[in-house]
């Protein structure tokens, strides 16, 4: 009991520690910036720019998800200010999956697991450069923490609407949210505050020709239903089951199935688990592509199914269908952004059965606790939802 104690004493002393130096260095960036020749006042509502600015730098690490959707923003401000200079600072796994898609685009690979070396490493690079603008578009400690050592007149972050892990503290214009929900818009509300024009979200992705004779090769005659049954945290992941069953149907209905995800061991499992319980051979791909190989198998495909993950992200990217399956976050906030038409979502029900209260009437970034939560997608409902999909996109042969 006394060892319990001491160690969540020492917990809470570490904790007050790491905010102390925290906003200790974010008053250094202030101080920073105040003796420099910047305006450091609040900016809410106004555009900053009314002529493109030199160069800019955006900072979001992680994941491919939220990666794939802040393209859309960063090809925004490429396609009505293309002399602008563009510096990305990403993970180590996203700097791979940006750098042959946006090859006009410096991006800076940031290697999470040296800790605070890797980021006195992105200092170094960045040591003599300075921006008109930083795009701060990640809410998370070490991100903000990047971001002390990186030289801009403007650092623009999410309002108190969006922002949390005190990013406020870490920025000097705050992007005011949108009435959308959705982190896309959230990020495209970054560009309208620079001073671009509204624009619709697009992506134009140059995928290798290698990556696409590779991903026809995966094909046949037949449409093409890629199952990406595997989510970054496994509560996220739907029943193998229901996978199977919705397989079985989709064979059925004429199509090709292939089986894609990452090398993780739970993920092979998955795969499988959903492999043995099927009547039909299928193409099992997990642990066997890189993200660039996938992204090119999602554009040849006809189809995607899967949960709340960067699969869905990426076929949505390259103008593929999405079925996607959600209950531990709001869709409208996280799902595939052109195709929260065909999501499947228990969100509702469940985050009713959780707080008693409506989506609607909670926190915009509320989560599904409830470890199970995903059970509550029936095989019929994804099963009828894949028809009306198939039916409505003529996806039938």
């Amino acid at each position: 009991m006394k060892s319990s104690i001491k160690f969540k004493l020492l917990k809470f002393t570490v904790c007050m520690a790491c905010m102390a130096c925290m906003a200790c260095m974010a008053c250094m960036a202030n101080q920073q910036l105040h003796n420099s020749s910047y305006d450091t006042h609040i900016c809410i509502t106004m555009t900053l720019f009314t002529s493109p600015p030199r160069s800019i730098c955006i900072l979001r690490l992680s994941a491919i998800g939220d990666v794939c959707n802040a393209i859309a923003s960063v090809q925004t401000i490429q396609q009505q200010w293309p002399q602008t200079r563009i510096t990305w600072i990403a993970g180590n796994a996203e700097t791979a999956f940006l750098r042959p898609l946006l090859p006009s685009v410096k991006v800076i690979a940031f290697d999470k697991q040296l800790g605070f070396r890797g980021i006195q490493a992105v200092w170094k690079i960045l040591n003599n450069q300075y921006f008109d603008a930083l795009l701060h578009m990640q809410c998370a400690i070490r991100a903000s923490l990047l971001s002390v050592g990186i030289k801009a007149k403007y650092k623009l972050g999410f309002d108190q609407i969006r922002a949390h892990d005190l990013q406020l503290w870490f920025t000097n214009v705050k992007v005011l949210s949108p009435t959308s929900l959705h982190v896309l818009d959230g990020f495209m509300a970054f560009t309208e505050t620079l001073g671009l024009k509204q624009q619709t979200p697009t992506w134009t992705l140059p995928l290798a020709d290698t990556d696409i004779m590779w991903a026809k090769a995966q094909l046949n005659e037949k449409p093409t239903l890629i199952v990406a049954p595997a989510a970054s945290k496994t509560f996220k992941n739907w029943i193998v089951e229901g996978y199977a069953a919705v397989i079985e149907h989709a064979i059925n209905k004429g199509f090709n199935i292939i089986l894609t995800g990452g090398s993780g061991k739970i993920e092979i499992e998955l795969g499988d688990n959903i492999e043995a319980m099927l009547t039909h051979p299928v193409t099992n791909l997990i642990g066997k592509i890189t993200l660039l190989q996938l992204i090119s198998l999602e554009k040849e495909a006809s189809l995607v199914l899967a949960p709340d993950s960067g699969p869905a992200h990426l076929a949505n990217a390259v103008g593929t269908p999405v079925i996607g399956l959600y209950a531990h976050h709001n869709p409208e906030r996280t799902g595939p952004y052109n195709w929260r038409q065909y999501v499947v979502n228990a969100y509702d029900e469940a985050i009713k059965v959780e707080t008693g209260k409506m989506t609607n009437q909670v926190d915009w970034r509320t989560r599904v606790k409830d470890k199970n939560a995903m059970q509550r997608i029936t095989i019929g409902e994804v099963i009828s939802r894949f028809d009306e999909v198939i039916s409505k996109e003529e996806l039938c042969l």
